[in-house]
């Protein structure tokens, strides 16, 4: 097992972007499975006491995710991403924004692109995130990281438990 994963998370406010390289120690084929099949992504994706909850998931191109983020007191916060290409095992680049219970979105959004290659047993995950605008780059950048770290720390567990299930 490596324990000497890479993790670099950085930001760019002139570009408005947000860069992430994540490497994680389990075989693509369930890192690819963790990011793309609702079940698993409802028991990783953002940071602990949220849970995320999916409503809708066709993970096809101009598919979508529909799902919340629900705080203990049961307040939700709804997202939308819209699958805009995919690459199966190697990439998928999605259209994210917020939205209401509706599913009506809250303009403007952000354009991810998510890269995953595989070397020895290990997964790299490179995400690039870009903002639309910079209003919406500032309300999310400095609370994203945070959030996200521990939301990725989470899919670390989930990926130790499904490799032992293996």
């Amino acid at each position: 097992m490596n324990s000497d994963l890479l993790f670099d998370f950085s930001v760019n406010r002139e570009n408005k972007t947000v860069q992430i390289l994540r490497e994680f120690n389990a075989r693509i084929d369930l890192v690819w499975d963790a990011w793309t099949t609702p079940e698993l992504l409802d028991l990783w994706w953002g940071p602990k006491p949220m849970v995320a909850k999916t409503k809708v998931m066709n993970f096809e191109v101009d598919g979508r995710r529909f799902f919340a983020m629900i705080s203990p007191d049961g307040q939700e916060r709804w997202f939308l991403q819209k699958f805009t290409s995919i690459s199966p095992k190697t990439n998928f680049k999605t259209y994210n924004t917020f939205a209401d219970k509706d599913e009506n979105p809250e303009l403007p959004g952000s354009d991810w692109d998510l890269s995953f290659s595989e070397k020895n047993g290990t997964t790299k995950v490179n995400i690039t995130i870009t903002n639309e605008s910079r209003e919406r780059f500032e309300r999310i950048a400095d609370g994203f990281r945070e959030g996200f770290t521990l939301g990725l720390q989470q899919l670390d567990e989930l990926l130790l438990t499904l490799s032992q299930k293996q």
